[in-house]
């Protein structure tokens, strides 16, 4: 019996061990074969990339043996081996520089033992191209970087600005030798979660080939649909393949969808629906920058976005679309080309994601998560049994749980997009369908939510002083349910007022149509 490759980074030890393994080794012919020789990669957190990044350390080590049955078996000169330095900053948690030259140091000072090399020079920018010159001298072969991870001292730090600021500029003294160390250089390659611009972390690495949306790449790490039922087919006998999808496939980086390696591995090892990516790392900070931006999070389902939003940001300028699609949270729905203008357009790459965010939200408006997930269920029933004032009750008492000092702390209370998102967060979070800003002919419903044959059709209001009965008239005098006449057996309409100063609902009105 094969072993599912949980948690793995060792190519080694995944070959070596009888465990499964979706063969990615012709894209490091690929690379080689192409003129750069300098290669970055982006892609979110668990995703492959250090397995990928071993391959390539095994495969110009010369290590053939560990290549049977796979592309690169035959198709590699492995009478041509290189002296690797393999360089990661996976393990630990970096809080001050002092901590980041250690752990170089170590790094630099354990590939000098393996290569029986003595390093001489003080510095830790001096000693990394001392080992680079060394190796290639004592192997009379250009040298192999391999890094992993390049970014995370600072992404440890996202939220101190000035720490991170610091790490930035630590790590750019320590990237700069690989452009001085060009003569004595075979291939680089360098992944991470984000994409930083080259001034501020590749500062004049300039031949450094960007491959993060390159479609030729787009399948490099993560897994296509056919490589996973080509690979796991005996595991997949009696799951249903269209809910497996909906749950888990969905990134997309400008070719095939993809399922996150670490989510599907561990679906396939217990058969059960949770958010496994999602629970590795928590958007905290992210969703701190959403409200601090008076962000509309239905937004996040269709964000429309050029390249300069895409290729990178700075610590001292965080876009929420940059940080949200890097790492993770959003991904490529559709590019089209409109004029001289690459456009991307945004979404939540699959069900696990978009309803666990959703869930982080509404965790982090309130102290009382017990109460929160018990109204989540209630509402899950509410929709199958078509109770619309059973919600009357669930909103209140959720906004009634927001403590007061994070009014104090956020003025986004006093827009009609807080209370929408709180709303649209509890749907997105149940896995309904839930569309913001829906077109109509005669305008744009505030929410629709579609569940099996029944729609809801909402509309929002914030208003000084008593209820105005203006949400539900509105409903109904745009006649904006005869969009879902034909799809929807029942229909209702849900209006909904708050009160700025009471910072709840002062009217829930709602009527059944059909």
């Amino acid at each position: 019996m094969k072993k599912l490759p949980i948690g793995i980074q060792s190519f080694e030890k995944l070959r070596e061990g009888n465990f499964y393994y979706v063969d990615k080794t012709r894209y490091v012919k690929i690379l080689l074969d192409e003129e750069s020789g300098y290669f970055f990669l982006s892609r979110p957190r668990r995703f492959g990339k250090s397995l990928f990044l071993d391959t390539l350390r095994q495969a110009f080590l010369g290590k053939r043996e560990l290549f049977e049955g796979l592309f690169l078996y035959d198709n590699w000169d492995w009478d041509k081996k290189y002296p690797v330095i393999y360089i990661s900053f996976g393990a630990g948690v970096h809080k001050t520089e002092e901590e980041l030259k250690e752990t170089q140091d170590m790094i630099l000072r354990r590939h000098a033992q393996e290569y029986g090399i003595k390093l001489e020079e003080k510095t830790i920018k001096n000693r990394f191209m001392e080992l680079i010159e060394k190796l290639y001298r004592k192997y009379s072969k250009q040298v192999v970087v391999l890094v992993d991870e390049y970014d995370k001292p600072i992404l440890d730090n996202i939220e101190d600005t000035q720490t991170a600021v610091m790490m930035r500029e630590s790590l750019k003294n320590f990237y700069s030798v690989i452009k001085d160390a060009d003569p004595y250089l075979k291939f680089v390659f360098i992944t991470g979660v984000t994409k930083f611009s080259k001034v501020s972390i590749f500062s004049g690495l300039n031949n450094l080939k960007d491959i993060t949306l390159d479609p030729r790449y787009a399948t490099i790490c993560g897994i296509t649909q056919r490589e996973l039922e080509d690979t796991f087919s005996d595991l997949l006998k009696d799951v249903d393949k269209e809910q497996m999808k909906r749950w888990y496939n969905g990134y997309n980086f400008l070719g095939e969808r993809l399922y996150n390696p670490f989510d599907i591995l561990l679906f396939l090892d217990s058969k059960m629906y949770r958010p496994y990516w999602f629970e590795t790392g928590t958007p905290t900070f992210l969703i701190k920058l959403l409200l601090k931006e008076r962000y509309y999070i239905p937004d996040l389902e269709n964000l429309e976005v050029g390249d300069e939003i895409l290729e990178s940001f700075d610590v001292e300028n965080i876009t929420p679309e940059v940080l949200l699609f890097q790492t993770g949270y959003l991904t490529i729905e559709e590019y089209k080309r409109e004029g001289w203008m690459n456009v991307y357009k945004l979404t939540y790459p699959n069900l696990e994601v978009k309803s666990a965010f959703n869930r982080h939200i509404l965790n982090y408006f309130t102290r009382n998560l017990r109460e929160k997930e018990r109204n989540l269920i209630s509402l899950y029933r509410i929709l199958r049994n078509g109770n619309v004032e059973g919600m009357r009750e669930i909103f209140r008492s959720f906004f009634a749980s927001i403590p007061s000092d994070w009014y104090r702390r956020n003025e986004i209370s006093r827009y009609e997009g807080f209370y929408a998102s709180v709303f649209y967060a509890y749907f997105a979070a149940l896995g309904v369908e839930v569309r913001a800003e829906d077109a109509t002919n005669s305008g744009r419903i505030d929410m629709s939510v579609m569940f099996d044959s029944k729609c809801f059709i909402f509309e929002f209001k914030v208003v000084d002083g008593g209820s105005k009965g203006d949400a539900l008239r509105q409903l109904k005098e745009k006649r904006y349910h005869e969009k879902y006449i034909s799809r929807c057996r029942e229909i209702y309409l849900v209006g909904v007022e708050f009160e700025k100063s009471q910072r709840n609902i002062v009217s829930f009105e709602w009527e059944r149509l059909r």
